[in-house]
């Protein structure tokens, strides 16, 4: 007997805006339609919960505290949920079923990452094109 692929966990973001042809009604309707469907997700073990997000926040950076986050921002942050799967394609699936999708909102997933962070591999946070050298008992390899 083969035991079933492992199941990873995805986070999934709510990105956009309803569509402003929408009526109230319709947006009404297609989130009903994602509760009832999120709801099976948590009860088959494909989701964890997770939250919308308020309207209000801040922005924290070196250059200090701000207001925000910025209507003015490309992709609003709507919310966030997590998915298990066995892969990002299969999340991808999963996620294309959310009937929010057909009033505008758009989701991303990203692989969650086990690992703590290392300023000595690669990651998000490492600016396009840069090298990351390796540490090497105290002296920095070439």
């Amino acid at each position: 007997m083969s035991k079933p692929p492992p199941e990873f966990e995805y986070l999934l973001l709510s990105r956009g805006q309803w569509d402003s042809d929408k009526s109230p009604q319709e947006i009404q309707a297609a989130i009903d339609a994602f509760y009832v469907w999120h709801a099976k997700l948590v009860a088959e073990g494909k989701f964890k919960p997770g939250q919308r997000l308020a309207t209000g926040g801040k922005v924290v950076s070196r250059s200090g505290i701000l207001d925000g986050p910025f209507a003015e921002a490309k992709e609003v942050i709507g919310g966030y949920w997590f998915v298990f799967a066995s892969s990002l394609e299969e999340a991808a699936t999963i996620a294309s079923a959310n009937p929010c999708l057909a009033c505008g909102l758009a989701y991303e997933i990203r692989p969650v990452e086990n690992e703590r962070a290392s300023a000595f591999r690669q990651t998000n946070e490492t600016p396009a094109g840069a090298r990351i050298r390796a540490v090497t008992r105290g002296s920095a390899a070439r």
